[in-house]
């Protein structure tokens, strides 16, 4: 584990070994390693999804006073993923169980952007840089929509 680098995100699951097999299914994820617990939950696992590592466990709500960690609604936290196809990314992800919550669309930073929650509660969304020209087309629609670029040009 000692090639692994920078912020590394650790997830807390209700199923690892189910959340494996659907980041795997949903993201291209290569699991490195597994840690079972005697009760078959996971102590730790660890996931290659493109070049970034992500950690998981079971919840163990025994060892931090009774209390769930697991996301019980939407989660505050979102994971972001650089790809070469928003759109066929977020259609893998739905494919595997999550739930489309922000269909892609071109957006007036430059991306082509969205994003799914997955069944296990943890928000993710999806970018792909656009064009000059599609980014030029998304900034003047949103400038067109949205109230505050209308009152900051005014």
């Amino acid at each position: 584990m000692s090639e692994m680098k920078g912020l590394i995100p650790h997830l807390v699951v209700k199923g690892g070994a189910k959340a494996i097999e659907y980041y795997t299914a949903a993201l291209g994820a290569v699991e490195l390693s597994r840690m079972p617990a005697d009760d078959d939950r996971l102590m730790h696992a660890a996931l290659k999804i493109g070049d970034a590592t992500l950690f998981l466990c079971d919840d163990f709500p025994e060892y931090c006073g009774g209390v769930s960690r697991t996301p019980s609604g939407p989660s505050p936290v979102t994971l972001h993923l650089c790809v070469p196809d928003c759109d066929a990314a977020i259609a893998q992800a739905a494919g595997a169980g999550a739930t489309a919550t922000m269909p892609a669309e071109d957006m007036f930073w430059g991306d082509r952007y969205g994003q799914v929650v997955d069944p296990f509660g943890h928000t993710w969304s999806f970018s792909t840089p656009l064009s000059a020209e599609r980014k030029a087309a998304a900034e003047k629609k949103w400038a067109a929509e949205n109230p505050f670029a209308q009152k900051k040009s005014a």
